[in-house]
């Protein structure tokens, strides 16, 4: 039977319409501003079925759609964003085009389908002239869905799409099998974002169980990125639709991902963090800073008894370095949202000494920080993968004060080579062999920026000129000329603006060159002022150029035959929370340390503990704060002779005052 057709206009957030919607739509600002919001008239439309339903003795029904976007995409944001919840009967529902396809196998593909084509090819008429907007194709589809109810078909009408109520946590193993096709990588979020808010933003979606997982840094902390796994292939198409969608104030960029990228996030075969997350859909909840001497019992009686931790203390697993040493994290599981409320309540109270943060967490940023991050292998690995190879000795990177360089910046991130050569058009000619260098950030990602090596300054000045503000696909790209020894600054990652060079966050006193000469030969050496580190001695060499000559023979960086130029300065300084005896990257074979001691043939620390490497200062931190801190103490402050036996060029680093390396 057909009921009576109703409309409703629903209240737009935005009154402004464009000249195509007023054209299709007929609607008007005005009429639009009379209507009524969107939770009244869901009302509305629930009460005007149940009176229909209950004339013909029914109580139960469900919804069939022109496809899934009205519900998954529209009503479900939608309603989530406004903060009221929709009724049981719009998370299960009928796709018209699906079960179109179903009934008629011959005809059009299911994302082909649309009210139209599947009107003709059942030889029913629309009458596209109704001015009345929505209601043809209302009318249209109750004629398509008695004609299929006509049809002697048992498998129509069996199965409703379903959209989950919400999202179920769950652990993830590395052994499982995860489909590419059904993983997005989201980008933009708040930092303070959990797995319920990234949840909430795919609202409408269905989201496979223990499929959020929160990416996190090399500090352990999150880095505004989550790989998301979705139930097929259909739910993450609908997601990468919401690319550029806001979660409260900021835009989130979606983009496809891989299942081995989620695994590497997600998976975890640890039976501690297995047994921990075996118990399904609990809240859990990060605590961050607590005292190393921390217990189970001062956990449990931080929290108190208004949010009491599930299973007691088989509720708490905490985060140890690979030695066995507490990293001042741990992850506490509550039964119930109110129980998470109250611990998160108790963000930045203190215990013993210190202050605790609090934050909600996932099964997978457990399964990272505890399996991935710190009970595994270091943060950054021995030698990081190389970035950019470097260029062959022929083509060596300029370096000096002369203007044959410009630097495009603002590219779109797709931009490749290809592109860049064809965007300078004419000017191609005039570029050096091998001279385009792509400037990528340090997770390895394009940054808008590029430099290119003109054959001179002239020619250089004419790109600039030319080029500047031209367009390169939907983005202007500005061209600036500048010097072979800015180019280096920035691809070591130093900034260039209008106020100067900023250098490198690596260039501190004694770890950086002028000019990084050293990538001018044929494999790359370690740089001339880098620090040697090893476990018991960070030795910087000397800055001056008289030292420098009469320095060892240089040592091998990297191997010949995998030279790399890495545009990470973390190559060269290690950044916390790295150990400092995990870590090896920056360390110079044995062979560099014998040759800084070969003057005095004696070990360069004779006395265990006479040098101390300070982790975790404040950016601002001078020299007095630093000589305050250690009042009290005996330190050397002019003369290291007594304290290490070194050659005359090592001592004539460490005998200068004031300068001091701090990690």
């Amino acid at each position: 039977q057909v009921g009576t057709l109703h409309k409703s206009l629903v209240k737009a957030d935005n009154l402004e319409l464009s000249d195509q919607c007023r054209e299709v739509s007929g609607l008007t600002p005005e009429g639009l501003g009379k209507a009524e919001p969107l939770d009244r008239v869901l009302q509305q439309f629930s009460q005007l079925v149940s009176s229909d339903l209950k004339v013909l003795g029914r109580s139960s029904y469900t919804l069939c759609s022109d496809g899934q976007l009205l519900i998954r995409q529209v009503l479900h944001p939608e309603t989530s964003k406004k903060n009221f919840l929709l009724s049981d009967c719009f998370y299960s529902f009928y796709d018209l085009r699906k079960e179109f396809h179903t009934c008629y196998p011959s005809s059009a593909a299911v994302k082909d389908q649309n009210i139209k084509t599947m009107a003709e090819y059942l030889g029913l008429g629309t009458d596209e002239t109704e001015e009345d907007f929505g209601v043809w194709q209302v009318k249209t589809m109750v004629a398509i869905i008695v004609s299929m109810l006509s049809e002697s078909c048992d498998d129509i009408f069996t199965e409703p799409e379903t959209v989950k109520y919400k999202y179920e946590t769950g652990p993830c193993s590395k052994s499982e099998t995860v489909d590419s096709e059904t993983v997005i990588r989201a980008r933009g979020l708040p930092w303070q974002s959990s797995d319920q808010d990234i949840a909430r933003f795919f609202k409408g979606l269905n989201i496979a169980k223990g499929g959020v997982a929160l990416c996190l840094n090399a500090q352990g902390r999150r880095n505004g990125e989550a790989l998301v796994r979705f139930v097929n292939s259909e739910q993450r198409d609908l997601a990468l639709e919401r690319h550029k969608h806001h979660m409260g104030s900021r835009y989130i960029e979606v983009y496809k991902a891989t299942g081995e990228e989620f695994l590497k996030i997600a998976g975890g075969t640890s039976n501690e963090v297995a047994q921990f997350l075996s118990k399904e859909n609990q809240v859990i909840i990060r605590m961050r800073g607590l005292p190393f001497t921390a217990t189970q019992e001062d956990v449990l009686g931080f929290l108190g008894p208004e949010c009491p931790v599930t299973g007691g203390k088989e509720g708490l697993l905490f985060v140890k370095y690979p030695d066995g040493r507490p990293t001042g994290d741990a992850f506490v599981l509550f039964s119930c949202e109110e129980y998470a409320q109250n611990a998160l309540k108790k963000h930045k109270e203190i215990l013993g000494k210190r202050y605790i943060e609090l934050f909600r967490s996932t099964a997978a940023e457990v399964q990272q920080v505890v399996l991935n991050r710190y009970m595994s292998t270091p943060l950054i690995p021995t030698l990081p993968t190389p970035i950019i190879p470097v260029i062959p000795p022929p083509y060596t990177i300029a370096t000096g004060s002369v203007r044959d360089c410009v630097r495009l910046r603002g590219l779109p991130y797709t931009a490749g080579i290809d592109d860049i050569l064809e965007f300078m058009g004419d000017a191609t000619g005039d570029i050096k062999p091998h001279g385009v260098h792509m400037v990528l950030n340090q997770q390895g990602r394009p940054s808008g920026d590029a430099f290119i090596q003109m054959k001179s300054a002239d020619k250089a000045f004419m790109v600039a000129q030319k080029c500047h503000k031209k367009m390169m696909k939907d983005r202007y790209v500005e061209v600036f000329q500048c010097s072979g020894e800015e180019m280096n600054f920035v691809l070591m990652g130093g900034t260039l603006n209008r106020s100067g060079l900023s250098p490198p966050p690596c260039k501190l006193p004694c770890l950086s060159p002028p000019a990084y000469a050293a990538f001018q030969t044929a494999a790359a050496v370690i740089p001339a002022e880098a620090a040697l580190y090893q476990p018991q001695a960070l030795l910087p060499a000397t800055r001056t150029p008289q030292a420098t000559a009469a320095a060892p023979p240089a040592v091998t960086y990297y191997p010949a035959q995998a030279a790399q130029l890495y545009m990470n300065y973390t190559a060269y300084y290690p950044s916390p929370p790295v150990s400092p005896t995990t870590v090896g990257y920056i360390a110079a074979p044995p062979g560099a340390v014998a040759a800084a001691a070969t003057a005095t043939h004696t070990p360069i620390l004779p006395q265990p503990g006479a040098l101390v490497r300070m982790q975790g200062l404040p950016y601002n931190t001078g020299m007095k704060e630093i000589l305050s801190f250690f009042q009290g103490y005996q330190y050397a402050t002019d003369d290291y002779n007594g304290l290490i036996q070194l050659s005359d060029q090592a001592r004539s680093v460490l005998q200068a005052p004031k300068e001091w390396v701090c990690l």
